[in-house]
């Protein structure tokens, strides 16, 4: 390809996207990646069938030290815009929980779909791509690749996060932001599941498997209502994925149990119907027994039958099942974490073109930058939203 107008590094969700828009406006594009495979990461998301957008997505969903950085694309390519697309292909999808959208079949339809979007004879795919050197020329950029100099007016990043490693994911994003003077906010692993510390994790190893309902909070931060799942490493499940955004080493993370009723006014109710009842029994009604056995093993459920327990003790089993403290020892770490928090500081982006502030020609899309959604297809949201937004405004 002459003439290269655009290089994007990344053949991610954000990186195909932006060169498929960028191609339509006639723009010469030239995407480049490390990997052998287009889209990896999105072939495994959703448990392979992509959880590709949230039909209730809003700038709220997101975390950013500069939160109003996401509202700009994301009101100019919504959701519907993406589900449009995905309709015009048809390709079957339906709502699993919440706003979450995920393909009926496989996570390849929508690679597929990016795929032949950038079909275009002046968009050039180029896989097995190691980049060694970048350098800002008077007229744009000269990218070294695989030994080979190649020169193009704009440049977008689009190399994605640390997260799952073994897909391919690396730093070079971030230490090419920093190449070029701009602030990476500190990064660590997000939507991700808790270890545990060694006596408390070899006590509900036992419970490795079994998913409740509940409502999870960290630090009187925001509150998550979903599943939460215990396994042989800690605690996972979409509620604990959620909150370990926003959690903090050495905090607790508050587990409400039983996010549907008040246990008070439960036991109340049984202790007069049932008296002679075990309070274990009482409880298997609404958590499973071995769950109750092994708060019981803690010592944080007493074991007696209802008749004996008093007051003070029926209030202190009401603070522990509605507000049960949990000091994770850490997360699984990038191996497992769905994204990143962090990243390239927004300030130094525009928030209409994302374009760096420092560098002119120089963009940004995606998950290397510092805007983390909720789980629940919000990042691919943000990756469509981002490289419209930059796609739009490529010169």
């Amino acid at each position: 390809m002459k003439n290269i107008d655009v290089i994007i590094l990344g053949a991610g969700a954000a990186g195909l996207f932006c060169a498929s828009l960028a191609g339509k406006r006639g723009l010469n594009t030239l995407v480049l990646d490390n990997g052998k495979k287009l889209g990896r990461k999105i072939l495994m998301s959703g448990g392979g069938r992509c959880n590709f957008t949230n039909m209730y997505t809003e700038h709220s969903n997101y975390l950013s030290s500069n939160p109003h950085f996401c509202k700009s694309a994301l009101a100019r390519y919504t959701q519907w815009d993406f589900i449009a697309l995905v309709a015009k292909y048809n390709i079957a999808y339906h709502e699993k929980t919440l706003g979450q959208l995920f393909c009926d079949n496989s996570a390849q339809d929508i690679v597929d779909m990016l795929k032949t979007e950038c079909d275009l004879p002046n968009v050039a795919i180029k896989l097995r791509s190691e980049v060694t050197a970048v350098e800002k020329t008077d007229n744009g950029f000269l990218v070294t690749i695989n030994g080979e100099n190649v020169s193009a007016h704009s440049l977008v990043v689009a190399t994605g996060g640390l997260s799952m490693p073994g897909l391919g994911a690396t730093p070079f994003g971030y230490r090419l932001a920093e190449q070029f003077g701009h602030t990476i906010i500190p990064t660590r692993a997000a939507l991700v599941p808790f270890t545990l510390h060694k006596p408390l994790l070899e006590a509900l190893q036992v419970l490795s498997g079994i998913s409740v309902p509940a409502e999870v909070t960290a630090m009187d931060r925001t509150v998550f209502k979903e599943n939460i799942l215990f396994t042989h490493r800690g605690l996972s499940g979409p509620a604990i994925l959620q909150i370990s955004s926003y959690w903090l080493p050495g905090e607790y993370v508050s587990i409400n149990l039983l996010p549907n009723l008040s246990l008070t006014d439960f036991i109340m109710v049984e202790k007069q119907k049932h008296p002679n009842q075990s309070l274990k029994n009482t409880l298997a009604k609404l958590l499973p027994k071995r769950l109750i056995e092994v708060l019981q093993a803690l010592g944080q459920i007493p074991e007696c039958p209802l008749k004996q327990l008093n007051h003070p003790q029926v209030e202190a089993l009401h603070n522990t099942l509605h507000q049960w403290q949990v000091q994770p020892n850490g997360t699984e770490g990038y191996r497992t974490a769905e994204v990143t928090l962090g990243g390239v500081d927004t300030h130094e982006i525009s928030s209409k073109t994302m374009e760096s502030l420092k560098v002119s020609g120089l963009y940004f899309i995606g998950e290397v930058m510092d805007v983390t959604g909720w789980l629940g297809g919000y990042n691919f949201q943000w990756a469509w939203s981002s490289a419209a937004a930059c796609a739009e405004n490529l010169p």
